[in-house]
C-alpha cells in the first residue's frame, strides 16, 4: 500500500508541473485572490476524478489482468513519459468563469479539466498497476495538491523559478522507468 500511494504521488506530483491543471491554478489564484476556496476545490475536484479513473484502472485491471494486458499498462507508462515531454498548452477558452465564486469556479474547471489529461491518464495505470483504489487515489490527490497548491499560493514567481523543461524530463524519466521496470519483471 506504501508503495501505491508513494508512487502514485511521485508520478502525478512531477507531471502536473507545468501542467495545464497547474496554469489553470495559478490563473485561478490570480483572479480571484482567495487560495483556501481554490485549494479545497481542487482537492474535491482530484478526489472524485482520480477515484473514478483508479477504480477503472483497478478494475479493467481485474477483468484483463494477463500478460498482454501488462504488457499493454507497461507500454503505457512508457508512453505516458513521451507525452509528459510535450508541454501543456492552456488556451483562451480554458479560462474559468466568475459566475460560481472561487470554490465551484475551481472544483468544475480542475474536474472537467483533468478529464483525458495525462494525470487522469497515469491514475487509471496506476489503479491497474496497483489494484488498490484508495492508495492511488491518496497518492494521485497529494500528488496534484503537492505540485497545485504551491502555485496556488506563489503563482507567477514559482513559474519564474523553476523550469518547467527539466521538471517535464525528470518526470517523462520516471514514467519511463516505471514502464521498462515493469516490462523487465513482466514474466514473474
Amino acid at each position: 500500500m506504501l508503495e501505491a500511494i508513494a508512487t502514485s504521488f511521485a508520478v502525478v506530483a512531477l507531471a502536473e508541473i507545468g501542467d495545464k491543471t497547474m496554469l489553470l491554478a495559478i490563473v485561478l489564484a490570480a483572479r480571484f485572490r482567495k487560495p483556501v476556496p481554490i485549494v479545497g476545490g481542487i482537492l474535491f475536484a482530484t478526489l472524485a476524478n482520480h477515484a473514478v479513473a483508479s477504480f477503472a484502472g483497478a478494475e479493467a485491471a481485474a477483468w484483463f489482468d494477463g500478460y498482454w494486458f501488462r504488457l499493454a499498462v507497461a507500454l503505457g507508462f512508457v508512453a505516458m513519459g513521451l507525452w509528459t515531454l510535450v508541454p501543456d498548452k492552456f488556451e483562451e477558452e480554458d479560462k474559468p468563469q466568475e459566475r460560481f465564486g472561487p470554490f465551484l469556479t475551481t472544483l468544475i474547471a480542475f474536474f472537467l479539466v483533468e478529464i483525458g489529461d495525462k494525470t487522469q491518464v497515469a491514475t487509471i495505470a496506476l489503479g491497474a498497476r496497483y489494484h488498490d483504489v484508495l492508495a492511488v487515489t491518496t497518492g494521485t490527490t497529494l500528488g496534484m495538491l503537492a505540485a497545485n497548491v504551491p502555485a496556488v499560493f506563489l503563482g507567477d514567481r514559482l513559474v519564474q523559478k523553476i523550469s518547467l523543461k527539466y521538471i517535464r524530463m525528470v518526470a517523462a524519466a520516471l514514467f519511463v522507468a516505471l514502464g521498462l521496470w515493469m516490462l523487465v519483471t513482466l514474466h514473474r
